[in-house]
């Protein structure tokens, strides 16, 4: 083997904005390029490819901007802290602190393009979801890379000769775990690769539902596998592995993987 253990050792902080002294993270930075910059760079490609109108994107980038901060924060709170946030609900709020859940954000994205079919487009939500998704792998990606460079949700110690020694926030920062950040990330790409060759080569777009299907299978089929590697986010998914045998992002991972599941095959008999 070429590789040896990795000693992470990196600032979190990617730069300081000095009028008012403030950080900005690497996690935070990566989040912003990803649903401010690249995400809307790929969906303008496709909507200028398919002659959209231009105020349905303009429409589409609030909805979903609010749709997964909301139900990433929201999925956070409820899903692995209730009982903290429903007797200190005003926590809920605070953002700034950190706590985002990526399948309560992938909920708060549904209800938000289920209004914005409503209200915009007046068609079907797969027919958002087919373009939406294509870039959402990328985004995902980039979020991964901030979690590493915030050294959090690594994974258990490996003997692998690229285990990563997490320096910070680790309680023994000799030893080497699964850098389950960029296990994630890689498939996560590959998804969007996937997607893009689905839209721009197979003109997928007009099998409703096949890109999304593609998209929700690949993404939370990889989120399932890789929390066998990862260290458990919260105390109570210990009682729930050895009840159920997975964790809670197993268990919310498993409802999205059987509608990409679903959506594929319902695809294919349009």
């Amino acid at each position: 083997m070429l590789l040896s253990y990795i000693t992470w050792n990196v600032n979190p902080a990617a730069f300081t904005i000095p009028v008012i002294n403030r950080e900005v993270r690497w996690y935070a930075f990566a989040f912003i390029i990803g649903l401010f910059i690249l995400g809307p760079w790929i969906v303008k490609k496709i909507w200028n490819n398919e002659k959209i109108k231009p105020e349905w994107m303009d429409s589409l980038f609030y909805y979903v901007l609010f749709g997964t901060i909301i139900g990433a924060r929201l999925g956070h709170c409820l899903f692995y802290s209730p009982a903290y946030y429903l007797t200190h609900p005003l926590e809920i709020f605070a953002v700034w602190e950190g706590g985002l859940a990526s399948h309560g954000g992938t909920i708060g994205i549904i209800v938000a393009i289920w209004i914005y079919s409503k209200k915009v487009t007046h068609k079907s939500m797969l027919w958002t979801f087919d373009r939406l998704v294509v870039p959402v792998g990328f985004v995902a990606a980039l979020i991964r890379i901030g979690n590493l460079m915030n050294s959090e949700i690594y994974g258990h110690p490996t003997t692998l000769p690229w285990g990563f020694i997490f320096v910070r926030g680790s309680e023994n920062p000799t030893l080497p775990c699964h850098p389950t950040q960029i296990y994630e990330a890689i498939p996560y790409i590959l998804v969007s690769f996937i997607c893009l060759w689905l839209y721009w080569k197979r003109d997928a777009g007009k099998q409703q539902g096949l890109i999304f299907g593609v998209f929700l299978t690949g993404i939370f089929l990889t989120r399932f596998f890789v929390e066998y590697l990862k260290n458990i986010q919260e105390p109570f998914e210990i009682q729930m592995i050895n009840a159920i045998g997975i964790n809670m992002g197993q268990a919310l991972s498993i409802p999205f993987i059987i509608a990409g599941i679903w959506f594929i095959l319902k695809s294919k008999s349009n």
